[in-house]
């Protein structure tokens, strides 16, 4: 890998080379709403939360870890432990071969579980959480439990309305992420459990045609990543 992450700043583009490198599952559930996370989305993610400090030898969670993009990501970049946690076998036996793949073999530890079984307290929280486009409020038990969890959470959700404007700025932007207001419901859902939003960001994604009900080769869409900090 070379130089130590810690020892000095790891720039957006060598991320996201690190990260092409994470594979995909290989036969995504749609129940589980198992969308492939862009290397450009994973990197942006954790470029911001990195740059805020709160990725560098710091304990991060990573729940509904997938095949590890965003947790193997958290390990590049200089964390001081990470655990990716998903419920589907397959997803964590990819993610365990994808460590060994790139190196990191041993820096994250994989846990197959229901985010529920997850106790013990950590710094960050990342996380790609089903959207309920499948099953309504899906993402509510997911940021219930990354609240509990850590004292900040970065969290992508769906974009609570199709905005072909705020669309035409980030494509106009070269995909840089664009600050929003946060939607009331979020507002209210993590004030009531004790923290703050402290920013959300728009930016794109693009899905690639991944079930037989996808009707084009890609959609492109706007989604939030959501900073939340506990107030205490």
């Amino acid at each position: 890998m070379g130089e130590p992450a810690q020892t000095r700043l790891i720039r957006k583009i060598e991320l996201e080379r690190f990260l092409t490198k994470v594979k995909p599952h290989p036969l995504p559930n749609v129940n589980l709403e198992q969308y492939t996370l862009s290397e450009s989305a994973a990197a942006t993610i954790l470029y911001i939360a990195y740059v805020q400090g709160d990725i560098v030898y710091k304990r991060v969670l990573d729940l509904g870890c997938g095949t590890g993009r965003l947790a193997l990501g958290s390990a590049f970049l200089g964390a001081e432990s990470v655990t990716g946690v998903d419920i589907d076998e397959t997803a964590i036996r990819v993610a365990y071969d994808n460590s060994a793949s790139v190196g990191m073999q041993g820096k994250v530890e994989w846990v197959q579980a229901d985010i529920k079984a997850i106790t013990g307290k950590f710094d960050t929280v990342t996380q790609n959480p089903p959207f309920g486009v499948q099953k309504r409020a899906a993402d509510r038990r997911f940021l219930e439990k990354a609240l509990q969890s850590a004292n900040v959470v970065y969290s992508l959700h769906n974009h609570p309305e199709l905005d072909k404007r705020l669309a035409a700025k980030l494509k106009a932007s070269g995909g840089q992420p664009i600050q929003v207001e946060p939607s009331p419901f979020l507002q209210r859902f993590v004030t009531e459990r004790d923290g703050l939003v402290d920013a959300v960001y728009a930016i794109p994604l693009v899905i690639p045609r991944m079930f037989e009900f996808h009707t084009k080769a890609k959609r492109e869409i706007v989604v939030d990543l959501c900073v939340l900090r506990k107030t205490r």
